[in-house]
């Protein structure tokens, strides 16, 4: 997906087109959000197979291997399926994907709190259809989304539950660190030292958790963030290297390139291009 973000009704019409295809298990190189307000979604995802009955949402992170198979319920299946790259909501992705580890689906009421996810879908499509859609505003009502959604998965794992996965607990840990300092030029040892652990101990929960080493989650944190920056503002390359802890311009853009597969003027470039 070259979008940033990009959001569509999945109706019964398109069941068919489902059944027809491979549909094997696969990766997406973006995040995904499904929400379900009517019909059933078979779901394979952290390795076994769930059924849902519509209301219900399931967060699909970057890289997970999934299989969905919408059907009907009584006749009907509404599904928004919304799709957008990590650096869309920066803030927040990291977030997303320690409470999400192992728990991508979840099942709703069908209340007064799913008809205000509904409706922030119905809001978001009805801006992306607009001649020159404003993306700040769709940033803004998605993370009102997932802020809606969060709340509901606290009222049905409360606190106590959730904190019986030490390792889950630590990673967020880390995370709320990382948050707090990602801008800074801080080594391995800085985060370990933060949380009272070794750095071997820290790297074995990231690497459960997101398969990727503490460098690697550092690196990754910022290169979203400078990605943010790159589409947000008219600051420098060398300005965004330097807010993001890297004094040699140089090496800053060695390290997005790695990454990202490109430099961040060529970055840069590409989203105002998809954005004009």
């Amino acid at each position: 997906m070259t979008e940033l973000f990009k959001i569509y009704k999945f109706d019964p019409s398109a069941i068919s087109g489902i059944e027809a295809s491979r549909n094997e298990p696969h990766g997406h190189d973006y995040e995904e959000l499904l929400v379900g307000a009517e019909g059933t979604l078979k779901h394979f995802i952290d390795f076994h197979e769930q059924i849902m009955e519509a209301p219900f949402v399931s967060f699909v992170t970057k890289g997970k291997i999934h299989r969905v198979v919408p059907g009907l319920q009584n006749g009907a299946c509404t599904l928004w399926v919304i799709r957008f790259r990590s650096e869309f909501i920066p803030e927040t992705i990291f977030q997303l994907y320690s409470f999400y580890h192992d728990n991508a689906n979840l099942c709703f009421t069908r209340d007064h709190c799913f008809a205000r996810l509904v409706s922030l879908c119905e809001m978001m499509v009805g801006e992306m259809a607009q001649p020159s859609p404003d993306l700040a505003v769709v940033r803004q009502l998605l993370s009102t989304l997932f802020t809606m959604i969060e709340s509901e998965r606290r009222k049905q794992l409360p606190e106590e539950v959730q904190l019986q996965n030490s390792h889950s607990q630590t990673f967020r840990n880390f995370l709320a660190i990382l948050e707090e300092n990602f801008r800074r030029p801080e080594g391995v040892s800085f985060y370990a030292e933060k949380l009272f652990m070794s750095a071997r101990n820290l790297n074995l929960i990231c690497q459960q958790i997101l398969q990727q080493s503490i460098s690697e989650i550092i690196e990754t944190r910022k290169l979203i963030e400078a990605k943010n920056l790159l589409i947000t503002t008219d600051k420098t390359v060398a300005e965004i290297g330097f807010e993001l802890g890297y004094n040699n311009k140089a090496y800053f853009t060695h390290a997005f390139k790695k990454k990202a597969g490109q430099t961040p003027t060529d970055f840069r470039e590409e989203m105002r291009r998809l954005m004009a």
